[in-house]
């Protein structure tokens, strides 16, 4: 099976083409970094027709997410380069909903992320006042002093698993670093830390400016580098790169 390797500000993925027979076992063995190829997660790409495709997603853990913003980049901006569709506006259909996305001319890809909204009162686990955002997907934001500082790998999978969260939940650590731009790291459902998260980032923006006040558009500083999410009338949009690393392909257990 031919695959691509793409990222997204860091954020890495195996790309293969469907409809494809894929199991949790396969994107376990893909995405291990010393026996696999490496990768916080599976993208399978199917074109529809001339102007949508349809993605699913994989965690490393092999778990199935219902969207994943960064990979929605990649795989848009996969789509108009193999010239799947016309021109470089596209439809992305995925289990969160048919999003619309476009190459722009400097080739970073411009996205509907979806409607981010409050999914529940803030709660304590410690020390820690958690935010649940929903973006298609569950997240928890948590406003911190520093995010270089946050307890990430402690407090992360602590709070991906707590009982508020059944499907499990992306988790954000925040800080506020201008009227218009915070910083973050992402705990990632199923994978850990990583250097970028599209929803992460999304839902730490709207958190931002529901919590802090925070002005749209915001800039996103990530350890892999900066998103700009913009909401407009209640939707989030995203826009950031999605870069192919190379091309190979994948070859049977031994």
């Amino acid at each position: 099976m031919e695959f691509v390797k793409m990222e997204g500000l860091g954020n890495d993925f195996v790309v293969v083409d469907g409809p494809a027979s894929i199991t949790a076992a396969d994107v376990v063995r893909w995405c291990d970094r010393r026996f696999g190829i490496g990768a916080d997660g599976v993208l399978e790409i199917t074109p529809v027709n001339r102007s949508t495709i349809r993605m699913r997603y994989w965690n490393a853990d092999g778990g199935m997410a219902e969207m994943c913003g960064n990979g929605l980049r990649c795989l848009a901006a996969l789509a108009v380069a193999r010239g799947w569709v016309d021109g470089p506006a596209l439809t992305v259909a995925t289990d969160a909903g048919e999003l619309p996305a476009e190459v722009l001319a400097d080739g970073r890809v411009r996205a509907l992320v979806g409607r981010p909204g409050v999914a529940g009162e803030p709660f304590a686990v410690g020390d820690a006042l958690v935010h649940p955002i929903a973006v298609g997907n569950p997240h928890a934001v948590v406003f911190v002093p520093d995010p270089a500082a946050a307890p990430v790998a402690q407090l992360g999978p602590e709070i991906e698993r707590h009982a508020r969260f059944p499907q499990r939940a992306n988790v954000e650590f925040v800080a506020v670093a201008a009227p218009d731009a915070i910083e973050m790291r992402v705990w990632e459902r199923g994978v850990g830390e990583t250097l970028a998260s599209g929803t992460g980032a999304t839902a730490a923006a709207f958190a931002a400016m529901h919590y802090r006040n925070v002005e749209s558009p915001v800039r996103v500083s990530l350890p892999g580098g900066e998103l700009l999410i913009e909401l407009v009338d209640r939707a989030a949009w995203m826009v950031g790169p999605g870069n192919v690393v190379y091309e190979g392909r994948l070859s049977e257990p031994a």
